[in-house]
């Protein structure tokens, strides 16, 4: 169904999943927290309406990015065209995955041509941890020109199966305060991006998205809400911000059908006017579009194209 994000993995990082998997682990972890629990989250959502409504606050346009993993294929084929594409859709900033086979140096030369800012990138932190290896991806970043990179998965074990150890999630968390730590020091702000994974309970009671929260330093880790699988693990959006006030500084925006698979901003259920009116109890500077199966079969590669078309056009309409 989906590619890997690999290309976004440095050398010795863990092991990359396929978005296939994910959605496949996304079925134990709605076992796992109970479907009504699920379901009764997507209605929640929808309950609000659209959120084009009377509002007088928007989402900054210079603050709208997309993640480039929506156009993997078509950045693949042509590189320049595609960039070019979005910066006449109305973006001015995109988060990388990855260099496209490119050198880092040579990424940036393509991103300024079209007169783009990778204002943020998707890397995994070395698994185990390596300092050296983890500074090589530093100094690759602040050459693409990022102010932010952030850790892209984690959940899963080596049998494809959800990771029920806290333990787990407390060594990933001191790897996350190393690592954070070091990109303070190059001058970059370290974040972590959540998948429905984090959210299925652990053997013992709790989740690695509380492992995670309660045991990184505020300072050193900031968290990167992906809203959609945030819905897909029964978590309120709006209840992780109010337990994390100022933490939540990227979201990436991506929408939920009725079958709680992708869908293009604003022909799901999600209502991205309710969350964002808690924009600056969350902390939010950036809100990036993005749809993991855009391109890929049963869609043809050009609806990525238009799924950065939609995704731009809706939040820099949104009123809430």
């Amino acid at each position: 169904m989906e590619q890997s994000k690999q290309p976004a993995e440095p050398p010795g990082s863990a092991e990359p999943v396929s978005r296939r998997g994910l959605l496949r682990a996304a079925t134990v972890s709605a076992a796992a927290v109970g479907t009504a629990g699920l379901l009764g989250a997507s209605a929640a959502s929808a309950s609000g309406g659209s959120g084009h409504g009377g509002g007088r606050r928007r989402v900054p346009v210079d603050r709208i990015s997309i993640q480039l993993y929506t156009l993997r294929d078509q950045l693949a084929a042509d590189l320049p065209g595609t960039l070019t594409a979005l910066r006449r859709i109305g973006y001015r900033r995109v988060e990388h995955a990855g260099f496209v086979g490119r050198t880092a140096a040579q990424f940036r030369a393509a991103l300024d041509e079209a007169g783009l800012r990778a204002t943020s990138g998707h890397t995994g932190i070395p698994q185990p941890f390596d300092a050296d290896t983890w500074e090589r991806a530093l100094d690759e970043a602040n050459t693409v020109g990022c102010r932010k990179i952030v850790h892209p998965w984690f959940g899963l074990d080596s049998a494809g199966q959800p990771i029920r150890d806290p333990q787990v999630y407390r060594a990933l968390a001191r790897d996350l305060n190393r690592a954070g730590r070091l990109a303070e020091r190059a001058g970059l702000e370290f974040g972590y991006h959540n998948h429905q994974l984090e959210f299925v309970p652990l053997t013992g009671g709790g989740t690695g998205f509380a492992i995670l929260t309660g045991e990184t330093d505020p300072r050193l880790v900031h968290f990167e809400l992906d809203l959609f699988w945030a819905w897909r693990g029964a978590q309120d959006p709006i209840d992780l911000i109010r337990a994390h006030r100022g933490r939540i500084r990227q979201v990436h925006v991506k929408d939920m059908d009725t079958e709680a698979s992708f869908a293009d901003l604003g022909d799901g259920l999600i209502d991205f006017g309710r969350i964002f009116a808690h924009e600056r109890e969350a902390g939010i500077e950036e809100y990036i579009v993005e749809r993991d199966d855009a391109g890929t079969p049963p869609r043809a590669p050009a609806d990525a194209l238009e799924t950065a078309r939609v995704g731009f056009d809706y939040l820099a309409s949104l009123r809430y």
